[in-house]
């Protein structure tokens, strides 16, 4: 994001036609489920307003509809992204804004819960993205990150490096026909920081009482703070 927001933004339009498709098959139908985790999180504080960020095709606003908040809202940098979710029947009720998440459109203290769903690793600079999602936050409001994460164990890691550095990029380009988009998002997963240094930047971001869950082995984590 930041400066090279268009290059992003002009990358996930170009790949928003197969994203959930691709999403679905790389990760051979798991992400549904760390979803539907991030929105029980989500859930257990009773929020009426929840803001998703890059919100991508919906589908992690989707599944915040059964946290039973009343206002959701989801926005991304990518027009042709919010397209693909503003014509999901699921998707009625959310609304869905065009915008940067460095320099998000809202009043501070608006919302009860901000999440990011295989977003963060996206943006040029994390802790700007992570002050702004504290300030729409209201006091004591919760920040919950959904990533792709290493696993720790030597060999699961390994393997689930060889299929994200090198078969990921191969299927990626055969059904999106963007190889740029399959080869960035798989080093994005491997560049970004462990847990722990992850967990210190929300930390630095003026959130407490981080707490980081592995899924799936590590494959993914769940990341949730609370703002002071």
């Amino acid at each position: 994001m930041g400066n090279d927001m268009p290059r992003v933004a002009e990358m996930f339009d170009s790949i928003s036609a197969r994203y959930d498709l691709l999403n679905h098959l790389l990760s051979l139908g798991v992400d549904r489920c760390w979803r539907r985790r991030m929105a029980r999180c989500a859930g257990r504080s009773r929020p009426q307003r929840i803001l998703d960020v890059a919100t991508g095709t919906g589908d992690s606003a989707i599944a915040l509809k059964k946290s039973g908040a009343t206002r959701i809202v989801g926005v991304d940098i990518s027009a042709q992204m919010l397209k693909q979710a503003k014509a999901k029947p699921s998707a009625a009720g959310i609304e869905f804004i065009q915008a940067n998440g460095e320099q998000l459109p809202f009043a501070d203290g608006c919302f009860d819960v901000v999440t990011i769903a295989f977003g963060i690793r996206n943006f040029e600079r994390r802790q700007q993205g992570l002050r702004e999602m504290r300030r729409t936050l209201r006091p004591g409001g919760m920040l919950i990150v959904l990533e792709l994460s290493m696993p720790a164990n030597r060999i699961a890691r390994g393997v689930y490096k060889l299929y994200f550095l090198k078969i990921v990029p191969l299927l990626g380009k055969l059904i999106s026909r963007s190889s740029y988009a399959y080869r960035y998002l798989p080093y994005s997963v491997d560049e970004f920081p462990p847990r722990k240094a992850f967990a210190s930047e929300i930390t630095e971001a003026g959130f407490e009482k981080v707490n980081a869950t592995a899924l799936s082995g590590g494959m993914a984590t769940i990341y949730e703070a609370r703002k002071k």
